[in-house]
């Protein structure tokens, strides 16, 4: 599923045996800790008896921790951000929820994505293509290109349609659907449960949070193969990204992504460790988003020029 290192390997046997190991205690503590995040600013946020800047700030943390649930579900569905299987599925599948994905059309997804990392017409990724002007970066930025993709994406499985999508097979296609299918009987359960008390508490707590979170979600992935060398080589297709501490937190370490893609077995707690060993070989390694967008528009200023 990862993408094949560089020869030599990047890590020695043992060390990365080590790395390897994966912990049901490291999982519990990240998946808590970020339920946490999301409960805390969503009582903030919903009590309106508080200062409208409070409120709007815990706003912005609710959203942000709904949209990066997709963090969640993407190491959850590798299955190593936990010992146990039945963990990695089921924190997955409610983390997709949360972030408006499904994670067992994800997972299918993503093995696809790794195993044909940024290789043309191979890494489903690339059906989307990156944005070519300032104008299109910016409506990727905010959301709306997102928002459009996952309904069209989830109006076919729902239908059970995976036409064009190689990566679900056929025996998986059932699965999926019912996956799905499961996933928006649990939305129109809420929204039916919304409505007699006439407050939208699907809306407030969670739709227009997402919206708001969804830029910042974006502004991220958008660093991870942007600017990037098409080509199977790991060290070159694939950018890790150097940022703070709160921010790696809160993307279960993601920032970390070419060691990801390297060796997608080491669990999401492993990362840091990882990329010292990683670091010296690898063509993409920027220090802060910013810089990393400050590449990507002067790439688009000289596409226009």
């Amino acid at each position: 599923m990862a993408a094949k290192p560089a020869s030599p390997a990047l890590i020695p046997p043992d060390q990365l045996a080590e790395l390897n190991r994966r912990s049901n205690s490291a999982g519990w503590r990240r998946t808590i800790s970020h339920a946490a995040l999301i409960a805390l600013s969503a009582s903030v946020w919903l009590h309106t008896d508080l200062p409208l800047p409070l409120r709007l700030m815990a706003l912005v943390l609710l959203g942000t921790g709904l949209a990066f649930c997709f963090c969640a579900m993407h190491e959850c569905g590798h299955r190593t951000a936990f010992a146990d299987r039945r963990l990695n599925d089921t924190v997955a599948w409610w983390a997709g929820v949360l972030s408006f994905y499904n994670a067992d059309f994800y997972r299918r997804y993503h093995q696809w994505h790794h195993r044909y990392t940024h290789q043309p017409g191979l890494d489903p990724e690339l059906e989307d293509p990156a944005p070519s002007t300032v104008p299109a970066y910016l409506l990727e930025l905010s959301g709306v290109t997102w928002w459009i993709g996952k309904l069209r994406g989830h109006i076919r499985a729902l239908l059970g349609n995976f036409s064009g999508c190689p990566y679900i097979p056929e025996e998986a296609a059932a699965q999926v659907t019912r996956s799905v299918r499961l996933q928006f009987g649990l939305y129109g359960l809420l929204l039916l449960a919304s409505i007699p008390a006439g407050n939208g508490l699907l809306f407030w707590a969670w739709l227009l949070p997402l919206a708001v979170g969804q830029p910042l979600l974006r502004f991220v992935l958008l660093a991870e193969h942007g600017g990037c060398s098409f080509g199977d080589d790991g060290t070159r297709n694939t950018r890790t990204t150097l940022t703070l501490q709160p921010l790696r937190w809160l993307m279960w370490n993601m920032p970390f992504h070419a060691e990801h893609h390297l060796y997608a077995s080491i669990p999401f707690h492993a990362l840091p460790e990882a990329h010292r060993y990683v670091a010296p070989a690898l063509q993409h390694l920027d220090q802060g988003y910013i810089n990393v967008h400050r590449g990507l528009l002067r790439n688009l200023a000289a596409l226009a020029a």
